[in-house]
């Protein structure tokens, strides 16, 4: 049976030398029990830290004698006085190294049975195990220093937006299920048969119509939810600091997005931030880098070659300039030494990426050598070189194909390259704005024009000449913020004319009918004197990850879905019972 509680005087983090001589009560977990013969030494733990407590006959027969029985995660009080290691005990490694406790009293409040995992940091066992017994997982330091971060996190952008005039606003979690990027989660309405609630993929059309209401500085830190394929960084539903601000331009919502930035790394990490951060347009940084979201943290970065073989007799680079596509490539310092075999690796890789073929030059101090000295002239091959700035000793890599395939695939084997080379320098952070992104693309699937963003994103004034004739021609005011190659914040400023928005709906393939059925209520506000407004919404969960340096945003949400978005702790989704189908009016069709 478990004993009356002894109420804790102390956590297992604080005591120091400062309290010795002095009688204390912890409570906590008994991390590890060491029997000396004669000598019971147990590392009491609690989320604060962890304490030794030493348990011999000469300070209590009783409490002796009952710490006998003690095993890993019983739960437990103790009473003693705090005392000085002796000479050559002290742990360095521990806040509470210098002090032990010799207990006096003890109570096992809870037994437990032998966890199925280790509670430690280094603890190596599938993630799987770990999510079915989650409440134990939270138990090591390392996860729960991760959510103690997180809370950390909360509390610093509340107050940061607090002192900034924002206003929290809580917006609903049912809404109407509007469509369009991401599936949405449904929930059927019992009063209401056959009409369903929707969770929300992102406040969106709420903190607009805040706007519109003359909250001018809104934000909140919100759950959202989006039905689709998982991967490290995602979950069914996820956190987002959410903001909205009226009478802004796109300056405004940078200069408040980088103060809380500084703010949480001065706060979370010690870290002052430099800024205003390096901003860089969509078209540069898929032509330097090869992605919408660079790492600019090492160099490596890509040149279009297209210029330089033009009227190359090599086909591949000829034809391909002909046809509206581009030869570019980058340079790796030192790599000329790489074999046949490891070039022929390459090549495969970036086959894998959906590339036809990889061109390599290696730049010695006497000569070239390609892979296309076949087809393509000295002169050619050293032009190339010279362009992609390589030197006695360097590894050209070049791709040709259509402009945006192109940049990914140099994009992913840039990547590929500093990873192997081990160019990423730890500790660093490298923060960039990536602006003026297209505003529609095409789909092929839907053979319509879709949202980069969502259809809320306002053109740019310049561009709005093209909305009729080329649409891919019209920039968005649309803006990224990027960290270590991560985006951890995307925004714009938005449609506040409802003609502007109808238009937008028609470009977009959703008619009259279909807009007013969808977003009616949002297209009648707008009539009712809309102010200019945008905003921005930072991913907490991912930001967090790189805060506390985790490899999945799994690692700092308290309860997640694995990648087949399952909860294995409390097997979630599950059955229902059919009497509640019947009262949704439901018929599970397997």
């Amino acid at each position: 049976m478990a004993q009356s509680l002894m109420k804790r005087t102390h956590t297992c983090g604080d005591l120091r030398s400062s309290h010795i001589d002095t009688t204390v009560t912890l409570t906590g977990w008994v991390d590890v029990r060491r029997d000396l013969g004669g000598v019971v030494f147990i590392d009491l733990r609690d989320r604060y830290g962890k304490t030794q407590v030493v348990f011999a006959p000469q300070h209590n027969r009783q409490a002796y004698d009952t710490a006998q029985a003690l095993r890993s995660e019983f739960v437990i009080s103790v009473t003693g006085k705090v005392q000085k290691r002796p000479e050559g005990t002290v742990n360095p490694d521990l806040p509470t190294g210098e002090v032990d406790v010799a207990g006096l009293e003890l109570a096992i409040l809870n037994k437990a049975e032998t966890p199925p995992f280790p509670i430690e940091d280094a603890v190596d066992v599938n993630e799987d195990l770990r999510l079915k017994y989650r409440y134990l997982d939270l138990r090591r330091p390392a996860v729960q220093k991760s959510l103690l971060a997180r809370h950390q996190g909360y509390q610093r952008t509340r107050a940061y937006f607090d002192r900034n005039q924002f206003v929290e606003i809580e917006t609903p979690v049912l809404m109407k299920s509007t469509p369009e990027g991401a599936r949405d989660y449904l929930v059927p309405s019992r009063i209401h048969p056959g009409k369903f609630y929707a969770l929300p993929q992102s406040p969106q059309t709420y903190k607009q119509i805040l706007m519109v209401a003359g909250f001018d500085r809104y934000f909140q830190i919100v759950k959202c939810f989006r039905d689709e394929d998982l991967r490290a960084d995602r979950q069914p539903e996820f956190t987002q600091i959410d903001v909205e601000m009226s009478f802004v331009d796109e300056e405004d919502v940078f200069v408040m997005t980088e103060g809380l930035m500084k703010d949480l790394f001065r706060g979370l990490v010690g870290l002052e931030l430099n800024i205003p951060f390096p901003r860089v347009t969509y078209h540069e940084a898929m032509e330097r880098y090869g992605t919408d979201k660079p790492d600019t943290r090492f160099g490596l970065e890509i040149s279009d070659c297209s210029a330089v073989v033009a009227k190359s007799k090599f086909r591949v680079f000829s034809e391909t300039v002909r046809d509206g596509g581009v030869v570019a490539g980058f340079t790796v310092p030192g790599l000329a030494s790489f074999t046949r075999n490891q070039l022929d690796g390459l090549t495969d890789l970036v086959k894998s990426f959906g590339a036809g073929g990889l061109i390599s030059i290696k730049v010695q101090e006497h000569k070239m050598e390609s892979s296309v000295d076949k087809f393509v002239s000295t002169e050619e091959i050293r032009a190339v070189a010279k362009r992609l700035k390589a030197a006695s000793g360097d590894l050209c890599l070049l791709i040709s194909g259509p402009w945006q395939k192109t940049y990914e695939i140099l994009g992913q084997l840039r990547l590929e390259m500093a990873a192997r080379l081990k160019l990423i320098p730890e500790n660093a952070w490298h923060f960039l704005w990536v602006t003026d992104f297209p505003l529609l693309e095409f789909s092929e699937e839907e053979k319509r024009y879709v949202a980069v963003h969502h259809p809320f994103t306002s053109p740019q004034a310049e561009d709005l000449q093209f909305l009729g004739s080329d649409p891919k021609k019209v920039r968005a005011r649309a803006y990224d913020l990027v960290l270590n190659g991560n985006e951890i914040a995307g925004g714009s400023i938005r449609i506040h004319d409802s003609a502007l928005q109808s238009r937008m709906f028609e470009l977009l393939g959703i008619g009259p009918e279909e807009a007013r059925k969808k977003f009616g209520f949002m297209l009648d506000a707008f009539k009712y004197g809309a102010p200019p407004h945008g905003g921005i919404a930072v991913g907490f969960d991912r930001l967090i990850m790189l805060l506390t340096g985790q490899e999945s945003i799994r690692d700092v949400i308290a309860f997640p879905k694995t990648a087949s978005a399952v909860s294995l702790m409390d097997e979630a989704p599950s059955p229902v019972d059919k009497k509640q189908l019947d009262e949704l009016h439901i018929k599970v069709i397997h």
